[in-house]
């Protein structure tokens, strides 16, 4: 299983699952990122944090940290 930390710049995912407790799993979901959804991965800073992602036509960044709580297909 892959998380959305490992995709590609330009490849669209679905998400699969959501990992983490509390605070973390909270700011995902508040960000409209929920199972089922699809996440375009638009940009990644040069080491890698943020990630730049387009969800719900909403373009947001996510942290690396954040990105290794979110399993996609």
């Amino acid at each position: 299983m892959r998380t959305l930390k490992e995709v590609k710049i330009g490849e669209s995912v679905k998400v699969k699952a959501l990992k983490g407790e509390g605070p973390v799993k909270r700011r995902i979901m508040d960000m409209g990122i929920t199972k089922g959804v699809e996440i375009f991965v638009r940009k990644v800073a040069p080491l890698g944090d943020p990630i730049e992602v387009n969800v719900r036509g909403y373009e947001l960044t996510i942290r690396k940290s954040e990105a290794e709580n979110i399993d996609v297909e």
